[in-house]
Order: C-alpha cells, then structure tokens, then sequence
C-alpha cells in the first residue's frame, strides 16, 4: 500500500533548474514562439474558413494541422512557464497524467495527419482531374477522423502501460513536462517489457506514416520530373515543397529522439529536442505555409484589406 499511496504525491519538473540564467532566457524565448505559435496559426484557421477559395481538402487539413499545433503547445507551455516563474516546479499527479496522455496523443495525431497531407498532394499531383472527385468532403473527413482516432489510441495503449507502474517515492521528472517515457523510467519496477510494447507502439504511429510520406513523394517526383515545362514542374513542386519542409522538421526531431536506443539517450540532449518540436516546429509551420504559399499570402491581405476599409 505505501507503493501505491506513494505514487499519489506531486512530481517536480525539474525543468533546466540546474542553469538558473538559462532558465530565464528559455522562458523569454518560448513565451516569444508560443505567442506566435498561437498568432500564426490561429490567422491560417480564421483565413482559411473566411476566404472560400481556401476551402479545398489541403486547407481543411492544414486547419487541423493548426489546431493541433495550437493544442499541443498549450499542453505544455503555460505549465512551464508557471513552473519557471513561480519558483514551483510541482506539478499534480493527474494534471501529470493528463498533461503526457495528452501531449502523447496530439503528436500521435500529428504524425498520422501528415501522412494524410501528402496522400492529398499525391492525389493533387498524380490526379489533378480527379482531385476534386477522389477528395471529396466525407474523404477528407474520414482521413482526418482516422487521424485522431489513431492518435488518441496510441495514447491510451501507452499511458496505460505508464499508469500503472509503482514509483515508490521517485517524483523528481528530470524534464520540464511530464513526458511518457520520463515518467515510465522513474518506476522502480523491470521496464523492460512496458518499454518494448512502447516501441512497437512508437514504431507502428510513426514508421508507417513515414512510409506512406515517402512513396506519395517518390510517385510524386516520378510525375513531375516527366511534366515537360518548367513552369510545370516548378508548380507541382510548389504545391509539396511547404508540407515536405513541415514534415521533415516534425519527423527529424521526433524519429531522433524517439527511436534511438535508450543507451544513447541524453537527457540534456533530449530537453532541447523536445524544445525543438513542442515549441520551435508548431511556430515555423504557419510561418512555412504563408510565406512559400501565395494563395495564403492573397487571402491574408484580402481579409486584412477587407477589414481596414469600409464598405
């Protein structure tokens, strides 16, 4: 019983507590991405629904992309921040639980989501006649569905293998939120097993999202270096170039961290490649799609435009 009633107590973020200067300017720079973060995309979901040449299944899903970037950061963020600027570094066990089912979930969803979006890029490239036909509205809602449902299932397999462990008495997280696997490794129990049907887990959200991403862009290159122009090939690029930077960002960071074998885990290394996917790649991905994208800039200045004069 006293395992049990142990695991109950609050768990301290130690967070970059060690580098107390560095704290504080962490703390400036992600309050400076998460303020964007929610300014960017929420601008890419209000355009999006306003202008209606956007409402085509590649901005329905960039509007879930948004949202999931707005959510996963706000899962995290404003703890931290709390944490850092509180001088209390404690967090709840629940509000722990939630925090790593959540944030596990979102970036389970984001994997999936991607692999979506270059399956419509695939159809957009290969089948510019039939795009409209093969994607149509209850299509994309089915594929974004499946996205979540898989996301929030992964979650829910993981967390549950986590939950259950004994900590008997560890609530020192060496991160600066509760991460799944963080948490798994304070147990005082053989991780082993729960650790290898986390990485099935981890393998089958990330590894087959990977593998339908880089057949669409191979049948995607195959197509386009035998478009005859130019100018043709340089808009069928035009319309992947934006989602592969995206998921070479969020993929790189998350197959790095993730993937590699546990002996070659830093925790350091792994605070800053966190920083880098739950902070850095939320904010850069608005800032890919409205800069590379012209019928985003276009819509932006049509809806500001439209605002600032009076009819």
């Amino acid at each position: 019983m006293e395992i049990n009633d142990s695991s109950w107590e609050d768990f301290i973020l130690v967070g970059f507590s060690e580098y107390p200067k560095a704290e504080f300017i962490i703390s400036l720079f992600v309050t400076g991405f998460y303020t964007m973060t929610l300014a960017g995309n929420m601008a890419i979901i209000l355009v999006s629904i306003l202008d209606s040449q956007l409402h085509t299944p590649m901005y329905f899903f960039l509007r879930n992309l948004s949202f999931l970037d707005i959510s996963f950061t706000t899962c995290i963020v404003p703890q931290m921040l709390v944490n850092i600027w509180s001088g209390h570094k404690t967090i709840s066990y629940v509000g722990c639980i939630v925090q790593y089912s959540v944030a596990l979930a979102l970036g389970s969803i984001e994997c999936v989501l991607l692999a979506v979006m270059a399956v419509d890029r695939y159809v957009a490239v290969i089948w510019p006649l039939r795009y409209a036909t093969v994607m149509h509205q209850r299509i994309c809602h089915l594929l974004a569905a499946t996205s979540w449902l898989s996301g929030f299932a992964n979650s829910l397999f993981q967390s549950s293998l986590a939950i259950i462990l004994p900590l008997c008495g560890h609530h020192h997280v060496d991160h600066f939120f509760c991460e799944v696997l963080v948490i798994v490794n304070l147990s005082c129990v053989d991780t082993g097993p729960t650790e290898s049907k986390m990485l099935i887990a981890r393998l089958l959200i990330t590894v087959i999202p990977v593998y339908i991403i880089l057949t669409s862009y191979a049948c995607i290159a195959g197509t386009v270096v035998r478009i005859p122009s130019a100018e043709g090939r340089q808009k069928a690029f035009g319309t992947c170039a934006s989602h592969l930077m995206v998921v070479l960002l969020f993929y790189g960071t998350v197959m790095f961290m993730y993937l590699q074998p546990k002996n070659n885990y830093s925790q350091n290394q792994g605070k800053i490649l966190a920083l880098v996917y739950t902070i850095v790649a939320p904010t850069m991905n608005p800032l890919i799609y409205t800069l590379r994208n012209k019928d985003v800039k276009r819509a932006m200045r049509k809806v500001i435009w439209k605002d600032l004069v009076p009819n």
